[in-house]
């Protein structure tokens, strides 16, 4: 499967897709399908700060409990409360409905350390 090319990616498998100074954070379909049927997600509240590379939740699935790890820097603006009733959403359109958090960026420096699609396609193959 060939990543999105608008997104932005992490080695820890989540992606950013950024317009202006927000932007979007989920997981990748690679990372979806790893974990197999996705059963509870663990968001922070609006307003929590993240910090490029540290963890900020959790995902669970029938297999195993993973953090995740935020891309970029910058305050929860809005979480897929989508997610607490459908976890399942994650599987089904990772780069769609199934997004997790929206951030207000603070610092879009930040996003020359994350692999364009080719480079996490070459990643995961």
């Amino acid at each position: 499967m060939t990543s999105p090319a608008d997104l932005r990616y992490s080695k820890e498998h989540e992606w950013v897709r950024v317009s202006g100074d927000r932007a979007v954070i989920g997981i990748t379909a690679h990372a979806a399908g790893e974990l197999g049927d996705v059963v509870f997600v663990d968001l922070p509240a609006v307003g929590a700060t993240l910090k490029q590379f540290a963890v900020f939740g959790a995902i669970e699935s029938v297999k195993a409990v993973s953090d995740l790890f935020s891309p970029i820097s910058g305050s929860v603006m809005a979480r897929n409360e989508q997610l607490v009733s459908a976890p399942e959403t994650v599987n089904v359109d990772p780069y769609g409905e199934g997004w997790l958090l929206e951030v207000a960026l603070s610092n879009t420096e930040e996003l020359a350390a994350l692999l364009d699609a080719a480079g996490y396609d070459k990643l995961t193959a």
